[in-house]
């Protein structure tokens, strides 16, 4: 599903959490560090951010879903 040269880093969930907010879309350039979604895990907001700077392939969660440690949340094609 990658391009010739191109890298893809998937993100995915590092706890069961679910999903308050959805930051980024489908086709946004992303920076490293910058917040694609943001989880609530045990009333605390946690950000999941983009590791590496690219563009966003990929958004596999809605609002409202709940992750299991180790769910797709996206991936981002650098």
């Amino acid at each position: 599903m990658t391009e010739e040269g191109s890298v893809a880093d998937e993100i995915r969930a590092e706890m069961v959490a679910n999903v308050w907010k959805v930051v980024a879309s489908t086709g946004d350039t992303v920076a490293e560090g910058d917040t694609l979604v943001i989880l609530e895990s045990m009333k605390m907001e946690i950000p999941v951010v983009a590791e590496s700077e690219g563009t966003v392939a990929e958004l596999a969660v809605h609002e409202g879903d709940v992750v299991q440690e180790g769910d797709l949340i996206a991936i981002i094609q650098g």
